[in-house]
């Protein structure tokens, strides 16, 4: 479920797959692989869509990211995405530690759907008692 405080982003375009989007260059004898140059496109597209938050979010971090392709054929991969919303919705990437993907169709308009929030470690609530005994449970805390 999204909290009603999650921050919320639409970016029109189509993600590359950063998997499948990595291109092998030389730099004098030195091989290296770097961005394809749909990759790159995207990550300028986002760039000029979205505005920097003033506070950029901070400590672990949930994300739920709906993908809409043009075509069926792509691979979901929400990569890219996460390495674009660095410096803009937070920190470091590494900061997201619950992913929530999903691939869906627009051939109008192929976009990413993104909300981003804040999370708390699992906390032990207590217990229920019911007629086959006793069941746990757990909440978050906000």
């Amino acid at each position: 479920m999204i909290p009603d405080n999650a921050t919320h982003l639409v970016v029109m375009g189509e993600p590359a797959s950063k998997a499948n989007s990595r291109k092998l260059v030389m730099f004098g004898k030195r091989p290296a692989f770097i961005k394809s140059q749909k990759a790159r496109n995207y990550v300028k597209t986002f760039g000029q869509q979205t505005k920097p938050l003033k506070n950029l979010l901070e400590g672990d971090l949930a994300v739920h990211i709906t993908v809409y392709y043009a075509t069926r054929r792509p691979d979901l991969d929400e990569s890219v995405i996460l390495d674009c919303m660095q410096g803009v919705i937070y920190v470091n990437d590494r900061q997201v530690k619950e992913k929530h993907i999903y691939h869906a169709l627009d051939r109008e308009k192929p976009r990413s759907e993104i909300f981003v929030w804040s999370i708390q470690e699992w906390h032990w609530a207590g217990q229920k008692n019911n007629s086959s005994g006793f069941v746990w449970f757990v909440v978050r805390e906000k």
